[in-house]
């Protein structure tokens, strides 16, 4: 089995309700979604999930760009698509960073493997060790009233842990949120608080200090990911859990998040470290070092959400905490995989999400089939459409 054929179609994907976060609100979502195919018909597919300039300085344009012009004239075309070990580490020789394109060459390469063998992904990936994967939601940042009353109803829904987006240089209205939400929640659910990197370190601390008394389960990322030591620091003068997100991308990260003692837990992203077998690595390492891992994501329709979930019923490591990969539920803004309206979604069939559990698919691959009318609608207008064949 060869690869014949790359290609990069970028779409764009309104959201049903606005997410807030800290520096933009999204309302739309710019992805890209990559075809790789093969001599014998099968295709592998994946979906990068928002591009987010601000998280991860790539976006529709570099990464068709980096796939196009680099990964699959240097790399793929005449690859055997099962080689996943051999690609990624050329891909890790041929560009410095970059890894949400990476990680999307490995999505695509997983799925390829996968039907190729008439395997579900999470049996290459070292088989299914529960059955579904427990969730959480991110709610958007605003009124703190109104905020509780949405994690109410996500409570309601199924959902187990409640990330509120803040950082926005709001620092009354960001407390008085956790408030409300402990208050309508109750002592025990398990609620976050991610800044997303926004804070300087005299303002982490005097606002963290206040945030200590609403028992949250931890803090994401209160400074820049550069900021390793005055993240120790903070972590030493406040009791809320420190958790590392951007700041967290690669092995060396975590090897220094270890030795500096600069977080109680990491974020994990398969598209910030590059794809499910870079995932693997960084869940090993994590193990080594003890640290706790929340799985998220960057927010995609239904073929950007499936990897996360098939690694997170596979890794032993994993299995052990949960994951907040809402995938295309907070795309078309509902709680349930059969509330979302049929030909809205890029994913026919792939994983599904009940009552706040994801189940992956059981089909080869990732288990999903591409929604092509839906794909030609929304087609980015004016961004280049690629393809590069042997």
């Amino acid at each position: 089995m060869k690869i014949t054929r790359v290609e990069c179609v970028p779409v764009s994907m309104p959201l049903k309700k606005p997410l807030k976060l800290p520096n933009v609100t999204i309302t739309c979502l710019n992805t890209l979604v990559v075809r790789i195919y093969a001599d014998n018909g099968l295709v592998g597919v994946a979906e990068s999930g928002d591009t987010s300039s601000w998280y991860r300085g790539e976006s529709q344009a570099s990464m068709t760009a980096m796939i196009s012009d680099i990964f699959a004239p240097r790399i793929l075309l005449g690859e055997d698509p099962c080689n996943i070990e051999k690609i990624v580490g050329m891909m890790d020789q041929l560009a410095r960073d970059n890894n949400q394109a990476k990680a999307l060459v490995d999505c695509a390469l997983h799925d390829l493997k996968g039907k190729a063998l008439g395997r579900p992904v999470y049996d290459l990936l070292g088989g299914r060790t529960r059955e579904s994967v427990p969730l959480g939601w991110v709610l958007s940042a605003g009124d703190p009233e109104k905020v509780a009353e949405a994690a109410v109803q996500v409570r309601e829904a199924g959902f187990s842990a409640f990330k509120l987006k803040v950082g926005r240089h709001t620092f009354d209205n960001d407390v008085a949120t956790a408030r409300e939400v402990r208050k309508a929640l109750g002592p025990d659910a398990m609620i976050t608080l991610d800044a997303n990197g926004s804070w300087n370190y005299e303002q982490a601390l005097k606002t963290v200090r206040r945030l200590d008394q609403y028992n949250l389960a931890f803090m994401e990322q209160p400074l820049a990911h550069q900021y390793r030591d005055s993240m120790s620091k903070l972590r030493e003068r406040v009791n809320t859990p420190i958790y590392a997100d951007e700041g967290a991308q690669e092995l060396g990260d975590l090897r220094e998040i270890a030795e500096r003692r600069s977080a109680d837990g990491v974020i994990l992203k398969i598209q910030k470290v590059g794809g499910l077998l870079k995932a693997q690595r960084f869940l090993a390492a994590c193990r080594i070092y003890d640290i706790p891992v929340f799985c998220s994501t960057l927010i995609g329709g239904g073929i950007e959400s499936g990897p996360s979930t098939h690694l997170m019923v596979s890794d032993h490591w994993a299995c052990q905490f949960m994951s907040e990969s809402m995938g295309p539920l907070a795309v078309h803004s509902v709680f349930n995989s059969d509330e979302i309206p049929a030909g809205e979604d890029l994913a026919i069939g792939g994983q599904r999400f009940a009552q706040g559990r994801a189940y992956p698919s059981e089909g080869p691959g990732f288990g999903f089939e591409v929604d092509e009318k839906l794909l030609n609608k929304i087609i980015t207008p004016g961004a280049a459409h690629r393809v590069v064949q042997a």
